[in-house]
């Protein structure tokens, strides 16, 4: 019986060159991934006239390199990133923070119909957008004001300085309709997200806390936020992905040209008769900014919030 022995020189050449082939796959990745992005970059340095006359992810020639489609973007696109930004923080944290307190009550304390709510709370993560855009705005703009309206003349009324009406054609009411909408639709994923989160968290440790005199308030406060963040920066950037990403929402409840949002403004700048493609690609980029940095600054939480 003969035993052969392999070469260690032919071993690590096998290895290097199944690295080698590795890393070509990785690089094929990248460049899959990136040349979209390269090609919207150079776009918008290019005049109309030279995107339609050359490779559209060549660079731009010394002579069509312009700065007008990003200044054209930048100005249209302006005060709509800092509506996105008043519209969309609030609501992301507030269906962060229910979506935690929620999966707290759903987790760690037992109660009678826990497993309903559950079930209601999870119904409402598989309705569409479509579904609820009739009474949504038949809420906002016919049940609320008839609501409100009959203060008038009313102890609420004279607080509020007598002939108290709701401002339904008011732009920043407007973006506050559109906040808490985003929040209450968010917060079903939100509730989901941290109750699978929760679930892998020791009930000794909490039976300790509880045995040492804890309340369920300090629970959350001192055992389960800390072990939040992980989950927390999930949440975060999963809802404010999703706020601020949401068109069809903000075309139903806002109409004041002052209140628009980002996401609005680049659907007007982009659907003219004429395409104005550097202005488009502007645009694209401009509008993305705020989603890129929020995963630039979570991203390191995110990644370990989704392996955990």
């Amino acid at each position: 019986m003969s035993t052969s022995t392999r070469n260690p020189i032919e071993s690590l050449r096998d290895m290097e060159n199944s690295r080698i082939g590795l890393y070509v796959v990785l690089l094929f990745g990248i460049v899959f991934y990136l040349f979209p992005m390269e090609t919207a970059v150079m776009t918008m340095f290019k005049t109309q006239t030279e995107f339609v006359e050359t490779v559209p992810f060549a660079p731009p020639s010394p002579d069509g390199f312009t700065l007008g489609a990003l200044m054209t973007a930048w100005n249209t696109l302006r005060p709509g990133l800092v509506n996105s930004m008043l519209m969309a923080i609030p609501a992301t944290i507030f269906s962060a923070m229910a979506g935690s307190l929620a999966a707290y009550g759903l987790t760690t304390i037992s109660w009678r119909g826990q497993v309903a709510v559950f079930s209601i709370v999870l119904a409402g993560i598989f309705i569409p957008y479509q579904a609820v855009l009739v009474p949504l705005a038949q809420f906002w703009y016919q049940i609320l004001p008839d609501l409100m309206n009959g203060f008038v003349n009313t102890a609420f009324g004279f607080i509020t300085g007598g002939n108290w009406t709701y401002p339904t054609r008011s732009g920043h009411v407007q973006l506050l309709q559109l906040s808490i909408t985003h929040a209450a639709y968010g917060t079903p994923m939100c509730t989901l997200l941290f109750r699978s989160y929760y679930k892998g968290i020791s009930d000794e440790m909490i039976e300790a806390a509880r045995l040492d005199g804890a309340t369920a308030f300090s629970i959350y406060k001192n055992i389960i936020l800390p072990l939040s963040l992980p989950m927390f920066a999930v949440t975060l950037i999963y809802q404010f992905t999703q706020v601020y990403n949401d068109l069809l929402f903000a075309l139903v409840l806002v109409n004041e040209p002052a209140s628009q949002v980002a996401t609005q403004r680049l659907a007007a700048l982009t659907g003219g008769v004429v395409q104005s493609f550097n202005t488009t690609m502007a645009g694209a980029i401009v509008a993305a900014l705020p989603t890129l940095l929020v995963y630039i600054f979570f991203g390191e939480q995110f990644a370990k919030g989704v392996a955990e």
